[in-house]
Protein backbone atom coordinates (compact mmCIF):
# COMPACT_ATOMS: atom_id res chain seq x y z
CA UNK A 1 0.00 0.00 0.00
CA UNK A 2 1.20 3.52 -0.73
CA UNK A 3 1.74 6.30 1.83
CA UNK A 4 -1.35 8.39 2.47
CA UNK A 5 -1.53 11.93 3.79
CA UNK A 6 -4.64 13.14 5.56
CA UNK A 7 -5.59 16.79 6.07
CA UNK A 8 -8.00 16.06 8.93
CA UNK A 9 -8.15 13.77 11.93
CA UNK A 10 -7.75 10.04 11.32
CA UNK A 11 -10.30 7.82 13.05
CA UNK A 12 -10.28 4.11 13.62
CA UNK A 13 -12.75 1.95 15.54
CA UNK A 14 -10.20 -0.84 15.80
CA UNK A 15 -7.10 1.11 16.94
CA UNK A 16 -3.77 1.73 15.22
CA UNK A 17 -0.68 -0.44 14.74
CA UNK A 18 2.76 0.83 13.72
CA UNK A 19 4.81 -1.89 12.04
CA UNK A 20 8.09 -2.63 10.32
CA UNK A 21 8.44 -5.10 7.46
CA UNK A 22 11.38 -7.49 7.25
CA UNK A 23 13.32 -7.01 4.03
CA UNK A 24 14.25 -10.71 3.92
CA UNK A 25 11.05 -12.51 4.94
CA UNK A 26 8.40 -9.87 4.31
CA UNK A 27 7.00 -10.52 7.79
CA UNK A 28 5.49 -7.62 9.74
CA UNK A 29 6.48 -6.82 13.33
CA UNK A 30 4.20 -4.68 15.50
CA UNK A 31 6.23 -1.83 17.03
CA UNK A 32 3.51 0.26 18.63
CA UNK A 33 -0.18 -0.41 19.16
CA UNK A 34 -2.94 1.95 20.22
CA UNK A 35 -6.10 0.03 21.04
CA UNK A 36 -9.62 1.30 20.39
CA UNK A 37 -9.79 2.20 24.13
CA UNK A 38 -6.58 4.31 23.89
CA UNK A 39 -4.28 1.80 25.60
CA UNK A 40 -0.70 2.12 24.30
CA UNK A 41 1.79 -0.72 24.01
CA UNK A 42 5.16 -0.85 22.35
CA UNK A 43 8.01 -3.27 21.72
CA UNK A 44 10.44 -0.32 21.95
CA UNK A 45 11.17 2.02 24.85
CA UNK A 46 8.86 5.01 25.14
CA UNK A 47 10.54 7.89 26.97
CA UNK A 48 8.37 9.29 29.74
CA UNK A 49 8.91 11.60 32.68
CA UNK A 50 7.00 11.97 35.89
CA UNK A 51 8.67 15.27 36.75
CA UNK A 52 7.37 18.56 35.40
CA UNK A 53 10.38 20.75 34.62
CA UNK A 54 8.66 23.72 32.99
CA UNK A 55 9.88 26.84 34.74
CA UNK A 56 10.01 30.44 33.66
CA UNK A 57 13.48 31.82 33.00
CA UNK A 58 14.80 34.41 35.46
CA UNK A 59 17.01 37.16 34.06
CA UNK A 60 19.54 38.56 36.54
CA UNK A 61 21.37 41.03 34.27
CA UNK A 62 20.00 44.01 36.26
CA UNK A 63 20.45 42.31 39.63
CA UNK A 64 24.11 43.26 39.79
CA UNK A 65 25.15 45.98 42.25
CA UNK A 66 26.33 48.30 39.44
CA UNK A 67 24.40 50.49 37.01
CA UNK A 68 23.40 48.42 33.98
CA UNK A 69 22.08 49.52 30.57
CA UNK A 70 21.18 46.57 28.37
CA UNK A 71 18.40 45.21 26.17
CA UNK A 72 16.01 42.30 26.40
CA UNK A 73 15.47 40.06 23.37
CA UNK A 74 12.26 38.60 22.00
CA UNK A 75 13.62 35.14 22.82
CA UNK A 76 13.46 36.11 26.51
CA UNK A 77 9.70 36.75 26.40
CA UNK A 78 7.94 35.23 29.41
CA UNK A 79 10.94 35.77 31.68
CA UNK A 80 11.04 37.25 35.16
CA UNK A 81 13.52 40.14 35.30
CA UNK A 82 15.08 40.82 38.71
CA UNK A 83 16.16 44.39 39.48
CA UNK A 84 18.83 45.55 41.93
CA UNK A 85 18.05 49.24 42.36
CA UNK A 86 21.19 50.54 44.07
CA UNK A 87 22.28 52.48 40.95
CA UNK A 88 20.54 53.78 37.80
CA UNK A 89 19.44 50.97 35.46
CA UNK A 90 18.08 51.18 31.93
CA UNK A 91 16.24 48.17 30.47
CA UNK A 92 15.54 48.43 26.74
CA UNK A 93 12.75 46.19 25.48
CA UNK A 94 13.13 44.46 22.09
CA UNK A 95 13.39 46.69 19.02
CA UNK A 96 10.30 47.10 16.86
CA UNK A 97 9.32 43.88 15.06
CA UNK A 98 5.99 42.22 14.30
CA UNK A 99 7.37 39.19 16.18
CA UNK A 100 6.99 41.17 19.44
CA UNK A 101 3.19 41.05 19.50
CA UNK A 102 2.19 38.91 22.49
CA UNK A 103 5.62 39.07 24.14
CA UNK A 104 5.65 39.80 27.86
CA UNK A 105 8.06 40.32 30.76
CA UNK A 106 7.60 40.48 34.53
CA UNK A 107 9.90 42.81 36.49
CA UNK A 108 10.54 42.52 40.25
CA UNK A 109 12.55 44.92 42.44
CA UNK A 110 14.74 42.56 44.50
CA UNK A 111 16.83 45.33 46.09
CA UNK A 112 15.13 48.69 46.74
CA UNK A 113 15.77 51.53 44.31
CA UNK A 114 18.17 53.91 46.06
CA UNK A 115 17.45 57.52 46.90
CA UNK A 116 18.16 59.66 43.85
CA UNK A 117 18.30 56.59 41.51
CA UNK A 118 15.81 55.04 39.07
CA UNK A 119 15.29 51.94 37.00
CA UNK A 120 13.66 52.63 33.64
CA UNK A 121 12.12 50.29 31.08
CA UNK A 122 12.32 51.93 27.67
CA UNK A 123 10.69 51.31 24.30
CA UNK A 124 13.45 51.82 21.71
CA UNK A 125 13.00 54.98 19.65
CA UNK A 126 10.07 54.53 17.31
CA UNK A 127 7.58 57.22 16.34
CA UNK A 128 4.27 56.79 18.13
CA UNK A 129 5.36 53.89 20.35
CA UNK A 130 3.90 54.03 23.84
CA UNK A 131 3.11 52.31 27.09
CA UNK A 132 -0.57 52.04 28.05
CA UNK A 133 -0.21 51.80 31.78
CA UNK A 134 -2.05 51.14 34.98
CA UNK A 135 0.24 52.03 37.85
CA UNK A 136 -0.80 51.52 41.45
CA UNK A 137 0.50 52.35 44.91
CA UNK A 138 1.31 49.09 46.71
CA UNK A 139 1.39 50.33 50.32
CA UNK A 140 0.11 53.10 52.52
CA UNK A 141 -3.36 54.58 52.23
CA UNK A 142 -5.72 53.14 49.66
CA UNK A 143 -5.29 54.68 46.24
CA UNK A 144 -6.94 54.18 42.89
CA UNK A 145 -4.79 53.02 39.99
CA UNK A 146 -3.48 55.70 37.66
CA UNK A 147 -4.23 55.05 33.99
CA UNK A 148 -1.77 56.67 31.60
CA UNK A 149 -0.52 56.44 28.03
CA UNK A 150 1.84 59.36 28.07
CA UNK A 151 5.19 57.99 27.03
CA UNK A 152 7.72 55.38 26.05
CA UNK A 153 9.52 55.12 29.41
CA UNK A 154 8.27 53.28 32.51
CA UNK A 155 10.14 54.22 35.70
CA UNK A 156 10.56 52.60 39.09
CA UNK A 157 11.27 55.90 40.86
CA UNK A 158 13.78 56.64 43.63
CA UNK A 159 13.14 54.73 46.85
CA UNK A 160 10.89 52.12 45.22
CA UNK A 161 10.67 49.41 47.83
CA UNK A 162 11.54 45.76 47.72
CA UNK A 163 8.85 43.80 45.86
CA UNK A 164 7.79 46.58 43.47
CA UNK A 165 6.71 44.87 40.29
CA UNK A 166 5.26 45.31 36.83
CA UNK A 167 4.25 43.26 33.82
CA UNK A 168 4.63 44.64 30.32
CA UNK A 169 3.01 43.01 27.30
CA UNK A 170 3.23 43.95 23.63
CA UNK A 171 -0.30 44.26 22.27
CA UNK A 172 0.71 45.46 18.82
CA UNK A 173 3.90 45.99 16.84
CA UNK A 174 3.84 46.58 13.09
CA UNK A 175 7.63 46.74 12.82
CA UNK A 176 7.80 50.52 13.29
CA UNK A 177 5.36 51.35 16.10
CA UNK A 178 4.96 49.41 19.35
CA UNK A 179 2.24 49.52 22.00
CA UNK A 180 2.94 47.79 25.30
CA UNK A 181 0.55 47.53 28.24
CA UNK A 182 1.93 47.96 31.77
CA UNK A 183 0.39 46.88 35.03
CA UNK A 184 2.41 47.76 38.12
CA UNK A 185 2.27 47.99 41.89
CA UNK A 186 5.00 49.71 43.86
CA UNK A 187 5.71 52.16 46.66
CA UNK A 188 6.15 54.94 45.72
CA UNK A 189 3.98 54.68 42.62
CA UNK A 190 5.84 54.14 39.31
CA UNK A 191 5.59 56.64 36.46
CA UNK A 192 5.26 56.61 32.68
CA UNK A 193 6.65 59.50 30.69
Amino acid sequence: MANTTFSGPVRSEGGFIGVTKSETTGAFTDNITISSTGALSSTTTIATSSTLTARRPVITTWEAAGAITAALTIAQSGSIVNIHGTLDNVINIPAASSANTGAYFDFVVTTAVASGKTTTIVIPTATGSTFLGQTQLAAGTAANPVITNSGDTFTFVASTGLGGRCRIECVTDNGTKQIWTVSSASTPIATIG
